[in-house]
Order: structure tokens, then sequence, then C-alpha cells
């Protein structure tokens, strides 16, 4: 499982080098033809990991219930946010990838419910959940790479 980790933490080092290299502004701005900006899809990489590893496991969230309510699927921006969630973004893209590797290597991820992602591919346990998040995350990066064009 040690790649599955390093891929998500790959994934994650390019994120952080997005908010490092733009400013509040540029990850605020929705681009003609877009739904939503950089910070969201950043964002949403954080609330996305911990529903589909903690809640589909039963287990209780790392992050507030409101983060994920704001950034889950089928959600938008709603307004500018501002540097202080911007930073505390930031934070949960380290803390949530680091809590959850201790986790999984502390065997806490026992149950899994199933759950069938909106592209049809059922995800039975803890190990497709993690492959299926780098793989989400990888998607959502891609859309960042192009927003980052256009802002």
């Amino acid at each position: 499982m040690n790649s599955v980790f390093e891929v998500q933490k790959t994934i994650r080092e390019i994120l952080l080098k997005v908010l490092d290299n733009h400013s509040l502004e540029q990850l605020n701005k929705i681009p003609p033809g877009f739904k939503n900006n950089i910070i969201w899809n950043i964002a949403h990489c954080v609330a996305s990991q911990q529903a589909l590893v903690y809640k589909l496991s039963g287990l209780p969230v790392t992050i507030s219930e409101e983060f994920i309510a704001k950034y889950r699927k089928d959600t938008k921006p709603e307004g500018d946010v501002s540097q202080a969630e911007v930073d505390e973004i930031r934070t949960l893209l380290s803390t949530t990838l680091e809590q959850v590797e201790n986790d999984f290597a502390a065997g806490i991820f026992v149950d899994y419910n199933e759950y069938t992602t909106s592209l049809g591919y059922t995800l039975k346990n803890i190990n497709g959940a993690l492959d299926f998040n780098n793989y989400h995350e990888g998607v959502h990066t891609g859309i960042v790479m192009s927003l980052r064009k256009f802002v």
C-alpha cells in the first residue's frame, strides 16, 4: 500500500505548489466555461477523500462536516474563499494524507460500505477506496492545471 500513499503524496504536493504560486484572486476566479475554480477543486479533493475513506468505512471524519458539505460532490463555489480558508485547505492537504496513512497502518479500516461511484465503479473495501481516491484526485488535479491557464 505504500505506493498508494506515495501517489497521493505526489498529487498533494502538486496541489500545494499551485496554492503557493497563485494569488487569492486567481484561486477564486471561475473562468468562462467552467463551473468552479482552483480552490474549490483542491478543497473538493480533501472533502472527497474523507467521505470515500472514513465515512464509507463507518468511521468519524477528521475534518468538519461543514467543510465536507461545502466541497462535496455536486457543490460549487458560493462565493470567494478567504486567505484564512486557503491556509486551512493548505494544512488539510498534508494533515489528512498523514492521518489516513497512519490510520491505515494502525488497521482501523475494518468495515466498508460498498459504494458505486458516478462512473459506475463499485468501491468494495478500503483498498479500492484508496485507489479510486487517487484516480479522483488526479482528475481534479488535471482540472486545476486547465484552470491555471485561464486565471
